[in-house]
């Protein structure tokens, strides 16, 4: 038994399958580490609540009445959290591997990372990119506009196109979907901006990780399955487009600040 905690935070809205099938999982290949889970509902109308209360009484759950966004809801985990590691996990993922305790070996191996990430893998096991570099105003106005479509090249620095992914690497950010933290940087730097209501918080909380003097990594010898994944093929609504535009001008107005503060 490895004698550091960890906590996972999983929020969860209107996908009740996914999410017993994600808990059963961390369940089935976390024996070796103590751990809790802390499930935070934001008002599903699914009985997803029911069936956490019903399946997994150990799980702690927290049910909001009214959908906070990802990153007030983690937050939400976060501060009830007791763990010196904090696992955001998305609810479309599954272990398969045991996977808690050789992240808590890898992250107690190197008091520099912040932030580390593992590789995701699509629902057939086939890699699925999770690593991009910082978003710049240029990247995301070509999402915005849909250029990328056409012109798929035009986002291949942003989307790391060239990035080896059988390599332990420093890198500008992972995907949200597997996140984990140490609970000291939480500490340091605070936690995710809640102005992000979905969208970039990720990315903004691994720029104040670097700021601060940690790295982000990611970390290629742990797989875990993220049946969410190739985003950019999906459309958008038109609520989407403006959670999206909210949250990227905040992101870019928040770099500004810090870059001429």
């Amino acid at each position: 038994m490895l004698s550091m905690d960890i906590s996972i935070i999983i929020v969860s809205w209107n996908v009740k399958d996914l999410l017993k099938k994600c808990i059963e999982s961390v369940l089935k290949y976390s024996q070796n580490v103590g751990y809790e889970i802390i499930v935070v509902d934001n008002a599903s109308n699914d009985g997803t609540s029911d069936m956490i209360k019903q399946n997994f009484p150990q799980v702690k759950l927290i049910t909001n009445k009214e959908n906070f966004g990802f990153a007030k809801a983690n937050n939400q985990g976060i501060r009830q959290s007791k763990g010196d590691y904090v696992l955001l996990l998305n609810p479309d993922t599954e272990f398969i591997e045991d996977t808690l305790s050789k992240v808590i070996a890898k992250v107690e191996s190197d008091k520099k990372i912040g932030v580390l990430g593992c590789r995701l893998l699509n629902q057939d096991r086939t890699l699925q990119p999770s690593v991009r570099r910082f978003p710049t105003i240029w990247s995301q106005i070509v999402i915005l506009l849909k250029l990328h479509k056409p012109f798929p090249l035009l986002l291949d620095n942003y989307l790391a196109k060239d990035f080896d992914y059988s390599r332990e690497q420093k890198i500008d950010q992972v995907m949200g979907a597997f996140f984990l933290v140490r609970r000291s940087v939480f500490n340091q730097i605070g936690l995710l901006d809640e102005k992000f209501y979905i969208w970039f918080e990720e990315v903004d909380f691994c720029r104040r990780v670097w700021k601060a003097g940690y790295n982000v990594i990611y970390y290629p010898h742990i797989s875990v399955v993220h049946k969410g994944g190739e985003s950019f093929k999906q459309q958008m609504t038109l609520t989407k487009q403006a959670w999206f535009f909210r949250s990227m001008a905040h992101y870019f107005l928040k770099k500004k600040e810090r870059d001429h503060g």
